[in-house]
């Protein structure tokens, strides 16, 4: 396998994180599952920013986010597969 675009530490994720830099909008990206070392391929909708979030599938307003699988917050507004998760779509439930 070639150096992906984004990780996904374990399998119940919901979303991934780019580390690469300059992920166009429309690029189709490959992701390195490391728990079942396996590779995926989604199309991103939006630019992603190294170090950001990919949503690997349609997340709802209130969903919850999985990452390393583990509860990291909740949506605020809806975000369709392959878009951008960061600050502006996802808070953490803390507050």
């Amino acid at each position: 396998m070639s150096s992906p675009d984004f990780l996904v530490h374990d399998s119940t994720d919901v979303v991934g994180v780019a580390v690469v830099e300059g992920i166009k909008k429309g690029q189709t990206l490959t992701g390195w599952v490391m728990d079942k070392d396996k590779t995926i391929k989604i199309k991103c909708i939006n630019a992603i920013p190294l170090g950001h979030k990919i949503a690997l599938k349609t997340l709802k307003d209130g969903e919850t986010v999985l990452k390393y699988g583990h509860d990291i917050g909740m949506m605020v507004s809806a975000v369709a597969k392959g878009g951008h998760v960061h600050t502006q779509n996802c808070k953490t439930k803390r507050w």
